[in-house]
C-alpha cells in the first residue's frame, strides 16, 4: 500500500482498516461487516490469481444483486484484473458474445443461471476459470473450464492479504456494456481514475457520510446501481441490497427496518410507488435524499416525492455510462427549474455545439460535450465507434466526449435534455424530440407512463405515435389525450396516434425499451 497510486479497491480496504466491525452490507437478512467483505474479496482475488488471471485480464460476473456479486467485484480489482458485471437476464447468445468480445479469462456465475452460462461457455475461446456460487446441482461443474465452487475458491486462499498490486490509476478497472439497442453491445472502458473521480464528484454534491444507509435496488450491472455500492464503500457507509423493486412493499419494509437515508430511483420506480395504496403505512422519515437519473422528473413525480419524503432533498440528475454523470439539479432549484437536469457535476465542464462543432449560446439546441476525468477511455476494441464519441479537446492531446444527446442551456447555464440525436422524429419538415411530447403526457394526471416514437408516414415523413399507460383507476380515450396535447404542444408535435397499453416494455433497469414498440 505504501506509495501506491489510488485505486478503486482502496475504498473497501480503507473502510475495513478504519472500522472492520461496521456493517457494510445487508442482503437477504444477512449482515456483512467490512472485515467480512474485505477478507472474502482477498481470498477470491488470490484464488483468481492462482487460477491464471493476470494483470488486465477480464473477468465477467454473471449474477444477481447479491453478497457474492459485491465480493466478486472487489476481488477482481484486487487481482489487478478488469471487472464486468453482466445482467442476469442476459440470454446465452449475448453472454457468449460478451465472453468472446472482451476475451474473458474467468467467469464468476450464480448457479441459478446455469442453463444460460452452460450454453454460452462452449462458444467461448478464452475462458480459463469458472467459479460458481449458490446451489450447484450434481455434475453442474462438469465440462466448465477450471471450474470451482464459490466456497472452495474462497477456502483455498488466504484472507489476510490480497495479491501484490501491479495496476495503477490509469489501468482499466471495469468494462460496462451498453444495452446494444442499435447493434452489438459496446464495452465502455473505465479506468480506476475515471471511477474514483466519478465517486468523489457525486459524493461531494450528495454530501454522503459514513452514517448513511444507501438502498441498492437497481441492478449492479447498471452503472447507477453499481455506484450505490461504490459510494457506500467509499464513505464507509452501509449498503442495503435488494434484488429488485418487483415487490415494493417488501423493499419499503426493509427501508424502514434499516432506516435507509439514501433512496436512488428511476421514474419507473417512482411511478410504482405513487400507485401504492398503503404507502402511508411506512415510516420513511429516515430518508434524507432521493436521487433520480435517466431523465428529468415529471412535475407530478416531484410533488409526489416531496409529499412522501417531506424532509428529504430531491436530486434530479442526468448522465450516461460513457462518463457516469453529467449534471445534477441542486435541490434548492427544483421548484425554480423543474424541467432542468441541472448544472455540471463538480470537476466537470460541459458545452453545446452545432453540426459544425461551433459552441452555441443560451437557448440554442445542440449536441452536449463533456470534459473531465470521468470521460471513458473508449469502447473496447471498437475504434470507429470510439472516434465518433471521443474527439480532441481544448488542450493538446486530451479527448472530450461528444454524447450524442441534444440539449439546450438557459441564461444561467442550467441544462435541459431534449433527446437523443438518433431518436429525433422528423415530421412535417420539423424536428420533434420525443422527450418533449412525453413530458406533456407524463404530467397529465390520468397517465402513469408514456413513450413516443416516430413511424413512417407517406404524407408527414414520420408521424408521431404515443403509447400510454393509464394510472390505476383512471379513464381516458384517444380524443381526451389528443385534446390535452393540442392545448400544450405546437401542432406539428401533437401525436397522430395514441395507443393504450397495460404496460410498456422495459429493460432490467426499468428503462423503457422503445425497440419493443411499433
Amino acid at each position: 500500500m505504501h506509495g501506491a497510486t489510488p485505486q478503486l479497491q482502496d475504498y473497501l480496504e480503507h473502510a475495513a482498516q478504519r472500522d472492520p466491525s461496521k456493517v457494510a452490507l445487508v442482503c437477504k437478512d444477512v449482515r456483512y461487516t467490512y472485515a467480512d467483505i474485505n477478507g472474502a474479496a482477498n481470498a477470491l482475488a488470490n484464488s483468481l490469481e492462482a487460477g491464471g488471471i493476470e494483470r488486465g485480464g477480464r473477468v465477467l460476473i454473471f449474477a444477481d444483486n447479491s453478497a457474492e456479486t459485491v465480493i466478486a467485484f472487489w476481488a477482481v480489482l484486487k487481482a489487478n484484473a478488469v471487472v464486468s458485471i453482466i445482467n442476469p437476464l442476459t440470454k446465452a447468445d449475448k453472454l457468449a458474445y460478451l465472453l468472446n468480445d472482451c476475451r474473458a479469462a474467468a467467469l464468476i456465475a450464480d448457479a441459478r443461471y446455469a442453463k444460460v452460462y452452460e450454453a454460452a461457455i462452449p462458444r467461448s475461446e478464452h475462458l480459463r476459470s469458472t467459479i460458481v456460487s449458490g446451489k450447484v446441482r450434481e455434475g453442474g461443474l462438469d465440462g466448465l473450464p477450471g471450474a470451482r465452487r464459490w466456497d472452495e475458491a474462497l477456502a483455498a486462499s488466504q484472507q489476510d492479504t490480497a495479491p501484490v498490486r501491479t495496476n495503477h490509476e490509469m489501468d482499466l478497472a471495469s468494462i460496462i456494456y451498453t444495452s446494444g439497442t442499435t447493434g452489438d453491445p459496446k464495452g465502455v472502458m473505465l479506468t480506476h481514475r475515471n471511477m474514483l473521480t466519478a465517486a468523489t464528484s457525486v459524493g461531494t454534491y450528495l454530501e454522503t457520510v459514513k452514517e448513511d444507509v444507501l438502498l441498492g435496488v437497481l441492478p449492479l450491472a447498471f452503472d447507477y446501481g453499481l455506484y450505490q455500492m461504490i459510494m457506500a464503500f467509499r464513505f464507509g457507509a452501509r449498503l442495503v441490497l435488494e434484488r429488485s423493486f418487483a415487490f415494493p412493499a417488501q423493499v419499503l419494509n426493509v427501508m424502514v427496518k434499516e432506516k435507509v437515508t439514501g433512496f436512488p430511483g428511476v421514474p419507473t420506480i417512482f411511478a410504482i410507488l405513487a400507485q401504492l395504496k398503503s404507502l402511508d403505512d411506512f415510516d420513511l422519515s429516515s430518508v434524507r435524499f432521493v436521487t433520480n437519473t435517466a431523465a428529468a422528473l415529471p412535475q407530478k413525480h416531484i410533488a409526489f416525492l416531496r409529499e412522501t419524503f417531506p424532509t428529504a432533498k430531491v436530486f434530479s440528475m442526468y448522465g450516461l455510462t460513457e462518463c457516469k454523470r453529467c449534471t445534477y439539479l441542486p435541490p434548492a432549484d427544483i421548484d425554480r427549474k423543474p424541467e432542468s437536469v441541472g448544472v455540471a457535476i463538480p470537476n466537470t465542464e460541459l458545452w453545446l455545439v452545432d453540426d459544425e462543432d461551433k459552441r452555441l449560446p443560451a437557448g440554442k439546441i445542440g449536441e452536449l460535450v463533456i470534459r473531465g476525468a470521468t470521460v471513458m477511455r473508449g469502447y473496447w476494441e471498437k475504434p470507429e465507434a470510439t472516434a465518433k464519441r471521443l474527439r480532441p479537446g481544448p488542450l493538446a492531446g486530451e479527448q472530450v466526449l461528444y454524447t450524442g444527446d441534444l440539449c439546450k442551456q438557459d441564461e444561467e447555464g442550467y441544462l435541459y435534455f431534449v433527446g437523443r440525436m438518433d431518436d429525433i422524429i422528423k415530421s412535417r419538415g420539423e424536428k420533434v424530440a420525443p422527450k418533449e411530447v412525453e413530458n406533456v403526457l407524463m404530467n397529465l394526471p390520468v397517465v402513469k407512463e408514456a413513450a413516443v416514437i416516430g413511424v413512417d408516414d407517406d404524407v408527414l415523413g414520420q408521424a408521431i405515435k404515443a403509447f400510454v399507460v393509464l394510472a390505476d383507476g383512471a379513464t381516458a380515450d384517444e380524443k381526451t389525450i389528443l385534446r390535452e396535447c393540442q392545448l400544450r404542444l405546437e401542432n406539428f408535435m401533437v401525436p397522430k396516434y395514441v395507443v393504450f397499453l397495460d404496460d410498456l416494455p422495459k429493460g432490467a433497469t426499468g428503462k423503457i425499451k422503445k425497440t419493443g414498440l411499433t
